[in-house]
């Protein structure tokens, strides 16, 4: 969790070289020194300007001075009220707001020279309406952008356009406004992704965090401000709004308009890390570390928190359940969600959660490059099976668990973003999981084990190993038959770490390859559709996910 020094600090620091080299007639202040300082000092500003932000305060005194501004307006569609970022959580988002006698929809496109053009159909409340509400994302930074509304009624017509012309504003970070695409978009990809967005998630800085939106030309459309840390991924719940991390110590849920309705501190006990997923009743249940616990075991629990209170409620103590295996590792390892933190035990390190309609879950274990199925995980959990190499787990009574393997393929290698998929043509019983597979044999709590047990992983600790791959996986699962099967798998540029993987429509698959800074699209046999390269800030892009966003940003 970093923290700068204060931005008194840094400017004493620039006067007092200054006036050394004045008073020695000495050339002691170089160029490199003056601007990592005034870049100390930027970011300490913005990281106190996101800070206020991400308060209720903020947010309520944002939502008082947008309806006094309004108040004050025509807000027809002659003469729209529009408002630039509002409530802080978009930099390049405009707020429109205006009423008409007759109810329909709004479409816009954002055009800008040199650019593409994005257009879409915003999400107002109702499908057909007389007060017209809405954030439009997608305007190009320092730059004028034309807007063009498009106001239809029930039966499709066009009743009205409206140019709205407004300079984009200047991003916060540091991130490209084009991305770089080594393989253009095929129509097939154009197609299936649509008007939604890539999610760029954990682009990790060791300056201010951002989550970004990038659209299928590989434009920024949007930039989303977190405390620190990282977004994992983005939750919509029934009431409207998009739950996200802001921070390892903060969920909070945003409305379409971009305002903070709800901002939950997760208190001293638990932090989050790695993934989090909406329960039946809308509450979030997450993958966390304890920050109490005497042997300083990190990323081994997981919590409910309670969306409408706030409660914290602890589900699992994975320590409790695999004691025999804690037991025979080494205790090493790294918090990456707080890598100021000394002698921590990361022996298991979960990455993904994921769950099933029953109650029960899954987890992706990196540390064992094993899949876990717990019954009941908010009652009382259960082991259900494991997936995954049981080598690695010799010697403890967790062996018996294992499904068994149908095929001759080799399993995962710490794996990321496992994801359950139903299939209504398939028997109770059966589902697909597919997966990132990293194809990366190690583990810091395991240095006797010999990953090369594994067939065809790679233990190369480079991502630009070039004997090295990672692969697209997917398996069966049968938990009536207790096996699982391979039924799809391709070559994807190698990532030890992190990454992730998502299936967009039935042929279509998004591809991040976090070590790499690169994402791409893929058809089923692994044929490039699409892809893009975006620069790291230091070592990674966590997750990429693309969002269709309808019913919150588009209608």
């Amino acid at each position: 969790m970093k923290r700068t020094a204060s931005s008194k600090t840094v400017l004493k620091i620039v006067a007092a070289i200054v006036t050394l080299a004045v008073a020695c007639g000495l050339c002691l202040l170089t160029q490199d020194n003056v601007d990592a300082a005034i870049k100390e000092h930027r970011v300490e500003r913005l990281n106190a300007r996101i800070e206020n932000i991400y308060t209720a305060d903020y947010q309520k005194m944002a939502d008082e001075n947008l309806a006094a501004a309004r108040g004050k307006s025509a807000a027809t569609l002659d003469d729209p009220f529009v408002e630039e970022n509002p409530y802080g959580t978009n930099t390049t988002s405009l707020y429109v707001y205006f009423t008409t006698d007759e109810k329909t929809s709004v479409s816009y496109t954002v055009s800008a020279a040199g650019y593409p053009d994005f257009s879409a159909t915003a999400e107002q409340g109702d499908d057909y309406a007389t007060t017209h509400e809405f954030l439009v994302l997608g305007l190009i930074p320092n730059v004028k952008n034309t807007i063009t509304l498009t106001l239809k009624d029930s039966t499709g017509a066009t009743v009205a356009t409206k140019q709205i012309i407004h300079k984009g504003a200047k991003i916060l970070g540091e991130e490209e406004v084009r991305l770089e695409q080594p393989v253009e978009p095929t129509s097939e990809a154009t197609q299936a992704l649509g008007n939604g967005l890539y999610a760029i998630l954990g682009n990790d800085s060791n300056d201010q965090d951002f989550m970004y939106y990038y659209d299928v030309n590989g434009v920024l459309r949007g930039e989303v401000p977190v405390l620190y840390y990282r977004s994992h991924r983005l939750l919509f719940d029934d009431d409207g709004l998009m739950w996200f991390s802001a921070s390892t110590k903060h969920f909070v849920g945003m409305n379409r308009l971009g305002k903070l309705e709800k901002i939950i501190d997760l208190g001293d006990r638990f932090i989050l890390h790695h993934d989090y997923a909406l329960d039946s009743d809308g509450n979030i249940v997450s993958l966390a570390t304890d920050l109490t616990r005497s042997d300083h075991a990190v990323q081994d629990q997981v919590i409910k928190v309670d969306t409408t209170t706030g409660k914290v409620t602890q589900l699992i103590d994975f320590g409790d359940m695999f004691p025999d295996y804690k037991a025979s590792t080494d205790h090493s390892g790294i918090d990456e969600s707080d890598p100021t933190a000394t002698n921590r035990w990361d022996w298991i390190h979960f990455n993904t959660i994921q769950l099933l309609p029953d109650g029960s879950a899954l987890f992706s274990a990196r540390e064992t490059s094993t899949i876990i199925k717990v019954d009941d995980i908010e009652g009382t959990p259960k082991l259900d099976w494991m997936v995954g190499e049981p080598t690695v787990w010799d010697g403890t009574s967790y062996q018996k668990s294992f499904l068994t393997k149908v095929g001759d393929f080799g399993d995962t290698g710490g794996q990321h973003s496992i994801t359950y998929e139903e299939d209504p043509s398939l028997p109770d019983g059966q589902y697909y999981i597919y997966m990132f597979d990293n194809n990366f044999g190690y583990a810091m709590t395991r240095p006797d084990f010999d990953w090369t047990t594994i067939k065809g992983i790679s233990t190369a600790q480079s991502s630009k190993d070039e004997n090295s791959r990672s692969q697209f996986r997917k398996y069966l699962i049968d938990e009536n038959a207790g096996t699982y099967t391979e039924v799809q798998s391709f070559d994807v540029p190698y990532s030890p770490y992190v990454s992730s993987s998502q299936e967009i429509t039935d042929t279509i698959n998004l591809v991040d390859t976090g070590m790499q800074g690169v994402f791409g699209v893929y058809d089923d046999d692994g044929n490039l559709q699409a892809q893009y390269r975006m620069g790291l800030s230091t070592g990674y892009i966590y997750r990429v996910y693309h969002y269709d966003f309808k019913g919150f940003y588009f209608a």
